[in-house]
């Protein structure tokens, strides 16, 4: 056959491969179909026919990763328990799929997948082209939504828990390691703050240590991340019940807290916590504020060395001795905001293992490091995705995304998509399904009666359509 076509060149190989993808795609919709209302039809037969009144059946469609399956399922009139009529669909609560709407965990998987590292537009077009199910941007947002919902309303209930003394969990850590710091995200128009045009996402990771590979390279242990676009209280508890759910937070003797000093950080769920200011945001401030590279290396050379009193002290020196009567000239000014930044996150500025803060003893495979681990996660899990691309968001829209970044990022993502989509159906359906659709296993006659066996008879795909050269090759391979 393929030399046939080759030789003749009815048709080119990537032709050929979309065509006969489409056309699996078809038969995957087919045998979806046939299962569905397969397992209505019983359903219907095995059900308790005085509680659930058929009532006809109702055409419905679901999307899946070879398209979207076209079917019919039965109504039932029931009366709960209030004596109130309801009309119920058995086949929907057996598959469960009133979670977010009639789409596969297959389909959800691939755009979820996708959206996490592609615009909602670009998202569309790679799963429109690498599945057999067409959808829209807005397709895409909308699933985006309504699993971002489900996972806000999952966090609160947690929290709830958490409130009641209901969780406790499994893992132990005598030390955690916890780092927090914003990350500001340009904003639509009715959600911008005032006159500026972003907003601060909440974001933290915490550990119970470092591992090494082995080399040179050590990866975190533990690690738990949060993000959202909550206010302070709501995301430190979000945060905190995430932690108890996972580590049996009574048996941590010391928390060790990094972060930029903003005032939401400086006030975690457990007051006990030991700040340390962030250094990567010491350097930063210290650039921006001092001009002289001289200065500069002198402040951090005083805050490396521990001298906290006689940085401060140059940094006074320094203000006054770059005054200037030009009210353009902000030099003096800046110096002096610098040492405020400092001097409000003084007791931040020596890091934890200088301290003499007893430690627990390190846990076999672990070691303690510095911390500074937040700004690389800022940027591999949320920037990447959701700045720097001419991208603006809604409050609701930035927190629902975030949530599959961060779920993504902890490797639980797939487990939260599972919950929310489709149903099981038993793999021996499926067989069954198979059988009867499989040419090759049915024979061309058995017995009495119709000469063709067990063969179903239907519509061939693409043969009443115009025939192109495509379409005789793939009539001749699979006739």
């Amino acid at each position: 056959m393929m030399e046939f076509i080759i030789r003749d060149k009815i048709i080119s190989f990537k032709e050929l491969e979309q065509n006969i993808f489409k056309y699996i795609c078809q038969c995957g919709c087919e045998m979806t179909r046939i299962i569905l209302e397969d397992y209505d039809k019983e359903l219907e037969e095995t059900r308790d026919k005085k509680a659930y009144r058929h009532k006809g059946s109702r055409a419905t469609s679901i999307k899946t990763v070879f398209g979207e399956v076209n079917y019919e399922r039965t109504v039932y009139k029931h009366v709960n328990e209030a004596g109130k009529a309801e009309w119920i669909y058995l086949l929907d609560e057996a598959m469960a799929m009133d979670k977010i709407g009639l789409i596969s965990t297959n389909l959800a998987e691939k755009i979820v997948e996708t959206v996490t590292k592609e615009s909602y537009r670009g998202t569309a077009d790679v799963v429109s082209q690498t599945t057999g199910q067409v959808i829209s941007h807005g397709g895409a947002w909308n699933l985006v939504q309504k699993l971002g919902d489900k996972i806000c309303a999952e966090e609160k209930a947690l929290v709830d828990e958490m409130d009641a003394g209901a969780i406790v969990g499994e893992e132990v850590t005598p030390i955690l390691f916890e780092e927090m710091d914003g990350v500001y995200i340009s904003m639509q128009g009715k959600d911008r703050p005032g006159k500026k045009r972003s907003r601060e996402m909440k974001v933290s990771v915490a550990y119970k240590g470092w591992q090494n590979d082995g080399k040179t390279n050590t990866k975190l242990v533990g690690k738990i991340m949060t993000a959202g676009m909550e206010n302070a209280n709501e995301f430190q508890a979000i945060r905190e019940a995430m932690l108890q759910k996972k580590y049996n937070t009574d048996e941590i003797e010391i928390r060790i807290l990094n972060g930029d000093g903003g005032s939401w950080i400086k006030d975690p769920y457990e007051p006990e916590t030991v700040f340390q200011l962030d250094r990567f945001h010491i350097y930063q401030a210290i650039i921006r504020k001092i001009s002289d590279k001289k200065a500069q290396k002198a402040i951090r050379e005083l805050l490396d060395e521990d001298k906290i009193e006689a940085c401060f002290a140059y940094i006074e020196v320094y203000a006054t001795s770059v005054e200037s009567p030009d009210a353009t000239d902000k030099g003096s000014k800046k110096a002096i905001e610098l040492l405020e930044y400092l001097k409000k996150n003084q007791e931040g500025l020596i890091p934890y293992q200088r301290r003499g803060i007893k430690l627990p003893k390190e846990q076999p495979g672990i070691v303690y490091k510095n911390l500074g681990t937040q700004e690389n996660h800022n940027c591999s899990v949320i920037t990447q995705r959701m700045k720097h691309r001419r991208m603006s968001w809604s409050i609701t829209g930035a927190n629902n995304i975030a949530k599959l970044l961060v779920r993504k990022e902890n490797k639980t993502l797939y487990d939260t998509i599972e919950r929310y989509t489709d149903g099981i159906i038993m793999a021996a359906r499926l067989n069954e399904v198979m059988e009867v659709l499989s040419a090759a296993k049915t024979p061309k006659y058995d017995g009495k009666g119709n000469k063709d066996g067990n063969i179903q008879k239907g519509h061939f795909a693409l043969r009443d359509a115009m025939m192109t050269g495509s379409r005789k090759a793939l009539i001749k391979a699979f006739s």
